[in-house]
């Protein structure tokens, strides 16, 4: 058999050889939506998306005046390698954790929660609250401003979710116009109210020391084993519990899974829920652990950070935490940047807007690929 396959095999070759090559413009190509791609093709792709936007993002911080020797040592060796940086790096990266992990328990439900600043807002001014009116014994005032952090941020969060679910209002409008809703609040708040009386600028009165999160050992504040407790609830929730279960029928189609029998409404409702509660549990740690009262530009950033790592983390809680320590990594970097070369901080956040548009246009390659079509075909 294979004695009389070969000469016909040879014959097409030499035919395929003596046919002439077709110009470059004049090929054509089929346009394919792929089936399934490996998860490691999957995870090449991204590596190599997030390499060319480091790359677009190198040649933008040398042509602002960083020499390109020192992007190294400011981005790692100074930012890992450094104890006192090191520490600040993970005191960012608490809150950053948390919006991160709130996006992704939204982003499962199928909800696009970009309300994360609102709900860092009032969960802070839930906090703020209790120090003001001085509620409760010295010794439960934080477990409290932690109480009514988590109970602001989730009921911010639950109007948007109602007005989806029984009003079908789009909650990417309705969670943006909360926002500014929020914004507004906090600032008629500090220009009217809560203005501290000692200086007359517009932030709240200090906390007391009793209403600041302490530090644990060798300078870690408690705002990182508080995160990280967090972080853990949610992996168990998403990964082990039954509510993580439904919300994979959720996030695959919530028409199948309502279908099927899973609870749709009631997952929304609480994951948007929980989603809200992480965001004003942030709120919290920025203004009890970092600032050590309430301020009118606390929360800016994090809410676009929030979604940027629940965006490349694909709303994976393990991956939101590898990349919530990236991007206080990226913050630290920033800040020493600013000093040192005079580089303004929104050059950061260009550097993320960057990353997030290759890591977006990466998405296309994993779902559809690219097919010579031959002469012949249609």
């Amino acid at each position: 058999m294979n004695e009389q396959v070969r000469p016909v095999m040879l014959e097409q070759a030499a035919q395929m050889a003596k046919r002439p090559r077709q110009p470059l413009l004049s090929r054509r190509y089929a346009l394919e939506i792929r089936q399934q791609l490996a998860w490691h093709w999957q995870a090449a792709i991204i590596g190599l998306a997030l390499l060319l936007g480091l790359g677009i993002s190198a040649a933008i911080l040398i042509a602002a005046g960083v020499p390109a020797g020192e992007l190294l040592n400011e981005f790692v060796i100074l930012t890992v390698f450094d104890a006192q940086s090191l520490k600040a790096v993970l005191f960012q990266a608490a809150p950053m954790i948390l919006v991160g992990l709130a996006g992704c328990m939204a982003f499962r439900a199928k909800f696009w929660n970009l309300g994360l600043e609102g709900q860092m807002i009032w969960g802070a001014i839930g906090a703020t609250a209790i120090s003001l009116f001085e509620i409760g014994p010295q010794a439960l005032r934080l477990p409290l401003m932690l109480a009514a952090a988590i109970i602001c941020g989730l009921l911010w969060a639950l109007a948007p979710a109602l007005l989806k679910l029984r009003l079908k209002v789009n909650e990417i409008i309705s969670t943006l116009m909360l926002n500014y809703l929020a914004i507004n609040f906090l600032l008629h708040l500090l220009y009217g109210s809560w203005k501290d009386p000692k200086s007359s600028f517009p932030y709240s009165p200090q906390f007391q020391p009793f209403e600041r999160l302490p530090e644990l050992f060798d300078g870690i504040s408690a705002a990182v084993p508080l995160a990280v407790v967090v972080a853990l609830l949610a992996l168990w929730f998403l990964g082990i519990s039954r509510a993580g279960l439904y919300l994979r029928f959720v996030d695959a189609s919530p028409r199948v899974a309502g279908a099927v029998g899973v609870p749709v409404q009631k997952m929304i409702i609480g994951t948007v829920l929980i989603s809200g509660a992480m965001a004003g549990i942030a709120g919290f740690l920025i203004t009890a652990g970092q600032e050590g009262r309430l301020t009118q530009s606390f929360y800016q950033g994090y809410g676009f950070s929030g979604i940027l790592i629940a965006f490349l983390a694909r709303n994976n809680p393990v991956a939101a935490l590898v990349v919530a320590l990236l991007m206080a990594m990226l913050f630290v970097a920033g800040r020493s940047l600013q000093v040192f070369y005079q580089i303004p901080f929104s050059m950061v956040q260009l550097i993320q807007a960057i990353l997030v548009i290759c890591v977006a246009s990466s998405d296309f390659f994993i779902r559809h690929r690219i097919r010579r079509v031959q002469g012949g075909e249609s």
